[in-house]
């Protein structure tokens, strides 16, 4: 699999592999791909039809091909990296840029550091499982870093958990950007147009029409699963609705707990489902949160303070990070633990000045930090380094 180890930008073909097609990852990579179009490379996303990536990349400019994987690792793993290498082949790429861990694993199966290749974990494997699953995946990480010649992490604390781990690699560390423009909250997060904008956008939401304009209305955003850590909130919500009486709780999206979470849900708690537009649902909320047990660094939490909402997250990989400076008392809890989370958001839930206060500096901290094209830019210099940097083929075994 040759490659061109002096490339100029506008002949760089980048290939993208791509599993899973939904969520998080799938907007990292559409909005990196339009901004790869934008600053002439050449895009191509490999990655299972269904989910929302192969139409939102085609969108966006790239070349999309149909690659049959599963989220987690099976029986069908010989034929998924069989035919990721011959993807690979007909497309003949200068580099390999692998999103998240299965795609990790058969890029890097498919490839063995043949063509410079970047694995982004997107949060990383062995936080997912447990017991067996969880030690064969990190021994995997170990073994498999010798074919990432850089493994891209969203957060300095996903790097460092990595390490943590005895996986010995060669790092780069880019933060997550948004697409600012999309989720500009049209200033309605300052003053009395805050209130103003709050109170437009839940009267145009059917589902929370009936809701009194004062009321206070929590959004939490994220697939239903035991990652985004729904049921942590759910088991918080009766605090939180001592502490703020009449309080809504809206969790949007979609995903494999969701039977499971409406049966435990106590009142005041509304499934929106799948959302295709999250904006509205953002100016509607007073606040948002996330009470993740893992992550690389969340999207739905930028998202959020980019349109001016204050936020509660979990403290894990990228929180403090998103963060503005000073937040981290009002906005970060430990993971797994609901009594603090009921305590930060009755707190929050109590004070609106505090909350508005908060908005704005996440929104300026948002439009100072957090633009797409700035983390574009940085991943396409990290490119051109690898490509005219001379690079060893293999790394010896990490033996911790």
């Amino acid at each position: 699999m040759p490659h061109s180890s002096r490339a100029e930008p506008s002949q760089l073909t980048i290939f993208h592999l791509v599993q899973p097609v939904d969520g998080g990852v799938a907007r990292v990579v559409t909005d990196l791909v339009r901004a790869q179009v934008a600053e002439g490379l050449r895009p191509v996303v490999a990655c299972p039809s269904g989910g929302g990536l192969a139409e939102s990349a085609a969108g966006a400019g790239a070349r999309v091909l149909t690659w049959s994987a599963v989220r987690a690792p099976g029986p069908g793993l010989p034929k998924e990296v069989l035919t990721a290498a011959r993807l690979i082949r007909g497309t003949g790429p200068q580099l390999i840029h692998a999103h998240s861990a299965k795609a990790g694993l058969v890029a890097r199966l498919a490839v063995r550091g043949r063509v410079p290749t970047v694995f982004q974990p997107h949060a990383w494997s062995f936080d997912a499982v447990q017991g067996r699953a969880a030690a064969m995946a990190l021994t995997w990480e170990r073994y498999g870093t010798r074919w990432s010649t850089r493994t891209l992490c969203v957060s300095e604390s996903e790097r460092q958990a990595g390490e943590r781990a005895g996986i010995a690699a060669r790092w780069a560390v880019i933060p997550n950007g948004i697409d600012l423009g999309h989720f500009d909250a049209q200033g309605d997060a300052d003053g009395a147009d805050e209130e103003t904008g709050r109170k437009r956008a839940r009267l145009a939401l059917p589902e929370v029409g009936d809701l009194p304009t004062d009321a206070p209305l929590v959004l939490c955003v994220g697939r239903l699963c035991r990652q985004k850590g729904q049921d942590i909130l759910l088991r918080a919500w009766p605090r939180v609705r001592e502490l703020a009486p009449g309080a809504r709780l809206v969790l949007a999206g979609d995903g494999p707990d969701r039977e499971q979470l409406t049966g435990a849900a106590p009142g005041g708690v509304l499934f929106a489902g799948a959302v295709q537009d999250i904006r509205p649902w953002l100016r509607a909320a007073d606040l948002v949160v996330l009470p993740s047990r893992w992550e690389g660094m969340a999207l739905a939490p930028l998202e959020a303070m980019a349109c001016g909402r204050p936020v509660v997250l979990s403290d894990v990989s990228g929180a403090r990070e998103s963060l503005p400076p000073g937040h981290e008392a009002h906005s970060l809890v430990p993971p797994d633990d609901p009594p603090a989370l009921a305590a930060a958001l009755g707190r929050l839930l109590q004070d609106a000045e505090l909350r508005r206060a908060l908005g704005r500096e996440a929104k300026a901290h948002m439009r100072a930090t957090c633009d797409v094209r700035k983390t574009a830019a940085a991943v396409s210099g990290l490119y051109q380094d690898l490509l005219s940097s001379p690079r060893p083929l293999t790394r010896k075994r990490n033996t911790r």
